[in-house]
């Protein structure tokens, strides 16, 4: 089997995705590893035989695809997060980062380690392999040095053994930390809804309206001047059923139908009247509603409120379906593709207005394989521009960092004309569950046979508990300090830890704990201060401790 495993690199791949996707669906506990799972089985087929390794091609594409995707994904909520507390979390990260370089060197003094391993081991422990990259280019331009032992002073041995630390000690610090503050991971959804991750669960109702004294209310007054995210659809008044316009008003008996949450749809219905038993929905005589598929390119990234649907067919659009979450229909939402739009409309333009939407199910299967392929163009250039840093060395952002900043970038700029750059909603998922797929089976088989003879050489327990330290000590004080000082909420801060541990299996793990993508803009928010960082640190390491 080890024989035929090593002559097919394919039947390898996918014999540790069919075995470690199935183990992470297990429970133990509250917890469980999800896709996560498929790296501590490619590490135990590395460690059975150091030959059974993918070839590296295939994590760094799985890198590519997962970083770029979550990119593409993030964009919007980035720039809010960036925007609200950008300069506070970054911060926050860098700190905690140098309480990890700061572990290394006490662990460098306490058990003589060598400048280069302690440097590997501090990359390996916080699982960024550009900054192993950064450490051996830097020590490419010094002579070797020999411990005591007479072993090589190298900075892969120490990485090798506190990568894998690097993983389950993260997930373990989470699944520990939310079980003793006993995180609602629900409740918080319902709070960050304003970040576009997470939605509450909209409500429609019919509210027949009481003005005793005859006066009517405008429609735009309500939606102004109240603090109410509502969307008024039918009105019924002098016994028809008609669409709610900016100059419609409303009076005693008249009767209007409201989509919202169920706090403010309360609020309304108190405010305007009562709530009655038969849904002006039902009347289906003159207006009509359907959901269908947002396709037509000419109506991608563009605002709702631009397309003037009221004007072109006297409708109005009063949800947005993205992926699992529905948005209640607002002016400033830009359209993406895969997005579901429910609008309602007089009944013989109903076609007219899905033809306008485009309603192709088969259009959005399709990636627009130039514009995909164009931004890791970008994204993989600008990987490799070196940038300069103190002392003369220089680094870079590498396969993973330029893609994601280009990502982040395309999916706030949207549309360069006739090119999109966003993908369907759904292709997005897929691409982003494959490529990560693709990063962990290789890096575990890669890593496997390393860690193993690491870990049964003279000194390697020492090197285990040394990575677990570093490791556990800066997730558990990343984690009681942004929770209990910064008032972060966990569902942010697991992701900002994934950020921080520049780890796509962290933040897997952190998506499987939350049920919703909060996580990735913690992740995302972070991600490139954090890589930078470590690399810095990483080669300052080498420099002071050499």
């Amino acid at each position: 089997m080890i024989t035929l495993l090593q002559a097919s690199p394919l039947l390898l791949l996918f014999a540790v995705a069919a075995i470690g996707f199935p183990l992470g669906r297990l429970r133990v506990g509250q917890s469980r590893l999800g896709i996560a799972a498929v790296l501590f089985v490619g590490l135990a087929f590395g460690a059975v035989d150091p030959a059974l390794k993918l070839p590296e091609i295939v994590y760094q594409l799985g890198l590519v695809l997962f970083v770029y995707t979550v990119g593409l994904g993030s964009g919007p909520a980035f720039f809010d997060a960036l925007r609200r507390r950008g300069l506070r979390d970054n911060a926050f990260v860098v700190s905690m980062l140098l309480v990890g370089a700061a572990l290394a060197v006490v662990l460098h003094r306490l058990l003589g380690l060598g400048a280069a391993q302690t440097a590997g081991l501090f990359t390996g422990a916080l699982t960024n392999t550009p900054a192993l990259a950064g450490v051996l280019e830097f020590l490419s331009h010094l002579p070797p040095v020999t411990l005591d032992a007479g072993v090589l002073d190298d900075p892969v041995v120490g990485y090798s053994i506190a990568y894998p630390i690097g993983v389950l000690g993260v997930m373990t610090a989470i699944s520990v930390a939310q079980r003793l503050w006993n995180v609602d991971y629900p409740r918080e959804a319902v709070e960050l809804r304003d970040l576009g991750a997470t939605t509450v669960p909209l409500i429609n109702r019919t509210i027949r309206v009481v003005r005793p004294d005859g006066t009517r209310v405008a429609i735009a007054e309500l939606t102004t001047r109240r603090d109410w995210n509502l969307r008024f659809v039918r009105v019924l008044c002098a016994h028809e059923v008609t669409l709610v316009g900016a100059a419609t008003t409303l009076g005693d008996g008249d009767m209007v139908s409201v989509i919202g949450s169920a706090e403010d749809v309360d609020r309304v219905t108190a405010h305007l009247g009562f709530a009655v038993e038969a849904p002006l929905e039902f009347d289906r005589r003159l207006l009509d509603n359907r959901r269908v598929f947002v396709s037509n390119p000419l109506v991608l990234a563009r605002r709702l409120g631009d397309l003037d649907l009221e004007q072109r067919f006297g409708a109005v659009v009063t949800r947005v379906r993205r992926g699992d979450l529905d948005f209640l229909a607002s002016d400033d939402i830009l359209l993406q593709p895969g997005d579901r739009v429910r609008f309602v409309a007089p009944r013989e333009r109903v076609a007219d207005v899905s033809a306008f939407f485009g309603d192709s199910y088969r259009h959005l299967s399709e990636i627009d394989i130039l514009t995909f392929s164009l931004g890791l163009v970008i994204g993989l250039l600008l990987g490799m521009v070196p940038v300069p840093i103190p002392g003369g060395g220089t680094f870079h952002l590498g396969i993973a960092g330029g893609p994601l900043l280009v990502a982040l970038l395309l999916s706030k700029v949207d549309r360069s004309g006739p090119l999109l750059w966003n993908l369907p909603y759904s292709a997005n998922l897929t691409l982003r569950q494959f490529g990560l797929v693709l990063f962990l089976a290789g890096i575990g088989t890669r890593a496997g046979g390393a860690f193993l003879s690491t870990l049964l050489s003279r000194g390697g327990l020492l090197l285990l508990a040394s990575g677990a330290v570093i490791t556990c000590t800066t997730a558990l004080l990343t984690l009681w300090v942004g929770h209990r000082l910064l008032k972060m909420p966990m569902s942010l801060l697991i992701g900002t830890l994934g950020g921080l541990q520049t780890s796509p299996a962290v933040l897997s793990y952190a998506t499987e704990q939350t049920g919703n993508d909060i996580p990735h803009i913690g992740y995302a928010t972070v991600y490139p201060v954090a890589m930078i960082t470590k690399i810095v640190l990483a080669q300052l390491l080498v420099a002071l401790l050499r």
